[in-house]
């Protein structure tokens, strides 16, 4: 089953994988092999933003470290498409307003994926696979 990395597995998976939860770093290294290891274009942005807000920092330019981090191996990054954009803004039930955690639940619930996030929000979410 194909997963999609939540902006902070994504970063961590690269950076600080010991900060990852057991069941986290078991399905990411299952699902390295066969390439259904996927991330949401968003997480680029949210990883450049966060930078730029000196809320995460890196020992090389941010620029660098995700062109690093995107070539990891197994990693797919899925492109914001019209149809997901639109859906992340009609997710079903209650979801709160980070404009990224809803275009991450939105492509993983256009892929049919879960969501490997240690987010309590995204976790708490019912219309979407989520697992930490």
């Amino acid at each position: 089953m194909a997963v999609v990395l939540d902006t902070c597995t994504w970063v961590w998976w690269c950076a600080s994988p010991e900060k990852l939860s057991i069941p986290a770093r078991e399905t990411i290294e299952r699902e390295v092999p066969p390439g259904t290891l996927l991330l949401s274009m968003i997480s680029v942005w949210e990883v450049a933003k966060l930078v730029e807000k000196r809320k995460l920092a890196f020992s090389i330019p941010c620029r660098q470290w995700i062109e690093h981090a995107l070539n990891k191996e197994g990693l797919q990054v899925c492109p914001l498409t019209s149809e997901i954009c639109v859906d992340s803004t009609e997710l079903p039930g209650v979801f709160h307003g980070d404009p990224a955690d809803q275009i991450i639940v939105a492509t993983a619930r256009a892929l049919s994926a879960a969501i490997v996030t240690c987010d309590r929000k995204i976790r708490d979410y019912p219309h979407v696979a989520t697992l930490w």
